[in-house]
């Protein structure tokens, strides 16, 4: 593609970012904009990258569009600008989500979900037609790290975290279901199968590592302009 022409109030970007990288999301964001259209359903995601979204939809001006949330602070962006905001159990099956990624890596594995919506995104994104993922460039890595965000169940929590280690409670509010926040720490090592040990172990409602299957596209912004990477499910492209 050629270069474009948790909780609380989001921010078009926060005070502390490099402008560099600002400049990056928002060229990630304007060109992910430009795949939404007149009367599509649309998944919101959550994060800095999004802020940058979420007025590059509103400013496109279209007809008819409906949206969900990942998380209250970006239904309360979204209002803001006028996007209407749904609940995904009144739209059903959605024509795309948009999102960002603290991680992706070369086969298109994503870590999500740093600002404590990753449940909400990932069923967001599996209720997509199309998953967009858009990030600056030093989201891309060569490898998968910790930390790998999680979101367990409050009821014997100590014990799920126990059978997690390394893994510690992340301080702070909770997700936006009340779910507790924590952060697996050891080494990521091949993330299928790490995705499938999380997966199995009482008490963890959800984890941070998105198959490729999940993505349809993602879109990387660099000096260069915007890198388009296909994913796992890119034949999903245009089902819309």
């Amino acid at each position: 593609m050629a270069p474009p022409g948790e909780t609380g109030r989001q921010q078009p970007a926060p005070l502390s970012e490099d402008g560099r990288t600002a400049r990056q999301k928002q060229a990630a964001a304007r060109a992910a904009a430009q795949l939404v259209h007149d009367g599509m359903r649309v998944g919101l995601g959550t994060g800095s990258t999004v802020a940058y979204l979420l007025p590059a939809l509103a400013e496109r001006g279209l007809r008819d569009l409906r949206c969900v949330a990942t998380s209250p602070a970006t239904e309360h962006a979204a209002g803001a600008l006028g996007l209407p905001v749904c609940s995904l159990d009144e739209l059903g099956e959605l024509d795309i989500a948009i999102d960002g990624a603290d991680q992706i890596d070369p086969a298109g594995w994503l870590v999500k979900g740093g600002g404590g919506a990753l449940t909400r995104e990932k069923i967001v994104a599996a209720s997509a037609h199309t998953f967009v993922v858009i990030a600056s460039a030093e989201k891309a890595v060569p490898e998968l790290r910790a930390p790998v965000p999680l979101e367990l169940l409050r009821f014997g929590a100590q014990r799920t975290l126990s059978a997690l280690q390394p893994a510690r409670l992340r301080p702070g509010d909770p997700s936006p279901d009340g779910g507790l926040i924590a952060d697996y720490l050891g080494a990521v090592g091949d993330p299928a199968e790490l995705s499938a040990r999380l997966s199995g172990t009482p008490g963890l409602i959800e984890h941070g590592l998105f198959a490729p299957q999940l993505v349809s596209m993602i879109l990387i912004a660099g000096e260069r302009g915007i890198e388009q990477r296909p994913g796992g499910a890119a034949s999903g492209l245009g089902r819309a």
